[in-house]
Formats: C-alpha cells, sequence, structure tokens
C-alpha cells in the first residue's frame, strides 16, 4: 500500500507504517511491547493511530536492530544511555513527545569516540534446530490434513 496524498503531520494506521517500513505489523505490535518509548494512540476498538513521532521512533528501532544488528536488549540499553532525543535529533520530534517519562541526559554527559562510532554489543549465537524440526513436524501435519 502506497500512502497517497497524506501530510507529513497525519497519523499513520499500523498497516500504513508497516508497509513504509517493510516490516510486517505484528513486528510493530512486538516492538511495542519491548519498547516503552512506542506509543500509538488507540481508538475505541483498539485500532493503533501512529503520530510521526511514533514513526520516527520505529525507524530508529528498526535501524538499531537490522541495519546496526542490535539484539533487542542492546538496543533498549543504548536508547536509555543515549536518550531518544540524542539519538533521533531534536529537530525531528516534537518538544511534547518526551514530556512525559523519558530523562533526556545533557549533551556534556553523551560523548562519543572520534570518529562516532558506537560499541555494538555482541550478538548470543542461538541454535535454531528444534525449529527447523517443529517446522518440519508442522509440515508433515499439515499435508496429513490436505489429504483428508
Amino acid at each position: 500500500m502506497v500512502v497517497v496524498n497524506k501530510s507529513k503531520s497525519a497519523f499513520r494506521t499500523i498497516a500504513e507504517v508497516a508497509d513504509e517500513l517493510g516490516v510486517a505489523t505484528h513486528v510493530l505490535r512486538f516492538w511495542e511491547t519491548k519498547f516503552a518509548q512506542i506509543k500509538p494512540m488507540k481508538a475505541s476498538g483498539g485500532r493503533r493511530y501512529y503520530r510521526p513521532d511514533d514513526v520516527e521512533v520505529l525507524k530508529l528501532v528498526k535501524n538499531l536492530l537490522y541495519g546496526n544488528r542490535y539484539t533487542i536488549e542492546g538496543a533498549q540499553r543504548l536508547i536509555k544511555e543515549k536518550g531518544l532525543k540524542n539519538l533521533l535529533g531534536s529537530e525531528e520530534i516534537q518538544k511534547d513527545f518526551f514530556e512525559e517519562d523519558e530523562t533526556v541526559l545533557p549533551l556534556e554527559t553523551v560523548s562519543l569516540p572520534p570518529d562516532g562510532s558506537v560499541e555494538v554489543p555482541e550478538r548470543s549465537e542461538v541454535d535454531l534446530t528444534p525449529v527447523y524440526e517443529a517446522i518440519s513436524v508442522l509440515r508433515t501435519l499439515q499435508k496429513k490434513l490436505k489429504n483428508q
């Protein structure tokens, strides 16, 4: 889906944001459970509406997880240590976005190496063998059900 004729300041549905970021809607819902900074507005029926600031936070999370290969815990730690405002840049976000519950460190306390690099936490290797075995069993069951 392509968003046509929508203002930059317009709210977006979860489908529109998922399409814009190139991730599935369930990924956005999962990120909401892991990152307190992601707080879409919810209508009475539970439908999510993302403000432009929410979309910027989601872009940052996607970049940290997919682009910089952080683990969820590593991305959470970086956001907590550096502050969301410092990672996004204050001109990108409305001033009231940070008023509720985020403590922003003064810039003097945030120091990056001269080359601008950020230390990436090590990722632990995960054995996916049980997952592949479970998928194999499910596919076998699926074939049996289709043949009934």
